[in-house]
């Protein structure tokens, strides 16, 4: 019996030996890169037709589409802050840190975006659900070095 970590290996593996970016993938299934990524690092649910077509893509066992249509856990092993807006951009870097960095890693290089040579704004947008808060990040891109 497969569990989330075990398809992640194998997700992993399979877009290895397929030579795929994450947005190719993202594209043959209709999702975004972003929510593909994490939903397929276990930190978010696919729907259960969209993992049909993940695993279909990647050439996975059948099995692993309701692992990845099974609701996460989202465990962080760190100390959480208590107050609530800091929190819940915490829980942002929790679920989605690993999918940013793998990103830029394909859009850039092996590297970080730097948080010295930085832009950041946050924006109201009206909608008609609510306001919604726009946070926009800039940072320089920076490549690790070799030795």
């Amino acid at each position: 019996m497969l569990d989330k970590e075990d398809v992640t290996v194998l997700i992993l593996a399979a877009k290895k030996k397929l030579g795929l970016k994450w947005e190719e993938i993202a594209e043959k299934i209709g999702m975004s890169p972003v929510f593909t990524h994490s939903a397929c690092m276990g930190m978010n649910a696919f729907p259960l037709a969209k993992a049909e077509e993940l695993v279909a893509v990647l050439g996975l066992p059948a099995e692993a589409a309701e692992v990845l249509a099974e609701s996460p856990n989202k465990v962080f092993d760190y100390t959480v802050p208590t107050d609530p807006c800091i929190y819940r951009f915490y829980e942002i870097v929790g679920v989605y840190g690993p999918t940013l960095k793998a990103l830029i890693h394909e859009k850039f290089g092996d590297g970080i975006m730097s948080a010295i040579d930085f832009d950041m704004s946050v924006t109201r947008v009206p909608s008609p659900k609510g306001d919604r808060v726009k946070v926009e990040m800039s940072g320089k891109y920076l490549q690790y070095n070799a030795w």
